[in-house]
């Protein structure tokens, strides 16, 4: 286990910096965060050693132009007990699936598991794999928001603002959780390949077998949805339990912990990337997600078409903030969080925002690299 928080010392943050007073208003966030880091990196992979996980984690960081982070696995896999093991034979196969998708996931495909189990990886191994590079991009890129943030200087809350732990209501797990059914049918809406309507999905690997699932493995089930034990989704994640569970936390506690950014404007956000990334079954679920909060259609319509835009001044910064935290996150600078503040959002909503846009960086990568959507289930 690592004993400092790495986002902080990646992004320069100190005890009593105000970044990182704001970062701890999600203090689950930082807590899943790091216990995901943990589990992804450090804990024993039949078959992807520590070593093998954290060479890949310096590639793909050297890939995606974040120094430090590199930095930070390359200082442990030096500290390794047998410092320097010998690279494995896969390593190249291994270095060219992470540093192909942790910067597009667009480009994965079937074929890339297949290369993969050419290379000697089974299905558990290819889900630790499939995590440590979702992982490194959500990693980077809050890692890369959270410098820019800290460059352009603290927004302290202004008088009337609203208290902060207010006003919105944890909700379940969005996966297979659909929205509220009083609510008046929505409008199907099919753009540039993209749709509102709901979704399945299929796995291109072998989804665990229920009967024959460890105790850990039925536990992070049960913990996950009550729908878990039949989605080829979970049930293809929980190849690697402990992970599954602690990037569970992370997710819940950025898209629906009170207070903060508003709710719509977190799935706003993870709209916008997940079209961007071209992921056809989260932006499904998202736009589903948007329209019930907001209670209106015609953002998503606009985002289909085009993802930097809204329908106002703030959804379109917002918009614009999360496409650039996800095609350009080494070159954000202040301007990027200065049109966040001209709209209104303090730091612990422009923080709420980026966790969005990075959790979605990860979630995209999952869904897009381990299987295909597919019509849902009658």
């Amino acid at each position: 286990m690592t004993t400092s928080d790495v986002i902080d010392a990646a992004a320069g943050l100190a005890p009593g910096d105000p970044v990182h007073s704001s970062r701890r208003f999600r203090a689950k966030v930082v807590e899943a965060t790091q216990a995901s880091h943990d589990a992804i990196l450090l804990q024993p992979v039949p078959g992807l050693s520590v070593a093998d996980r954290l060479r890949v984690a310096v590639f793909a960081c050297k890939a995606a132009a974040a120094p430090a982070l590199a930095q930070h696995y390359r200082s442990l896999l030096e500290a390794l007990p047998d410092a320097q093991p010998p690279a494995p034979r896969n390593l190249a196969a291994l270095q060219h699936f992470a540093a192909t998708l942790v910067t597009d996931p667009r480009r994965g495909d079937r074929a890339a598991l297949t290369a993969l189990k050419s290379a000697g990886l089974d299905d558990a191994a290819i889900v630790a794999l499939a995590q440590l590079v979702a992982f490194l991009a959500y990693q980077t890129r809050v890692v890369a928001g959270l410098q820019a943030l800290l460059l352009s200087g603290p927004r302290p809350a202004e008088a009337g603002d609203p208290p902060r732990g207010s006003g919105n209501v944890a909700k379940p797990h969005p996966l297979e959780s659909r929205g509220d059914a009083s609510m008046t049918t929505p409008p199907v809406i099919r753009r540039k390949g993209f749709s509102n309507q709901t979704l399945g999905w299929l796995s291109w690997l072998n989804p665990v077998d229920l009967a024959q699932a460890s105790p850990l493995q039925q536990a992070v089930l049960d913990e996950s949805h009550a729908q878990a034990r039949t989605s080829a989704y979970y049930l293809t994640l929980v190849h690697q339990p402990l992970m599954l569970r602690h990037r569970s936390e992370a997710y819940n506690s950025i898209m629906y912990a009170p207070g903060g950014l508003p709710r719509a404007e977190r799935e706003l956000g993870a709209m916008v990337v997940s079209v961007t990334n071209g992921c056809v079954y989260c932006t499904s679920v998202h736009a589903q997600r948007f329209a019930q909060l907001a209670k209106r259609h015609d953002t998503v319509e606009q985002v289909f078409d085009d993802p930097s835009t809204g329908t106002t001044d703030r959804e379109r910064a917002i918009a614009r903030f999360a496409q650039a935290v996800t095609l350009r996150p080494q070159a954000l600078g202040t301007e990027d969080i200065e049109l966040l503040r001209t709209v209104g959002l303090d730091d612990v909503e422009i923080i709420d925002l980026l966790h969005a846009v990075a959790i979605f960086g990860w979630a995209n990568r999952l869904m897009q690299n381990l299987g295909e959507p597919a019509p849902a289930a009658a």
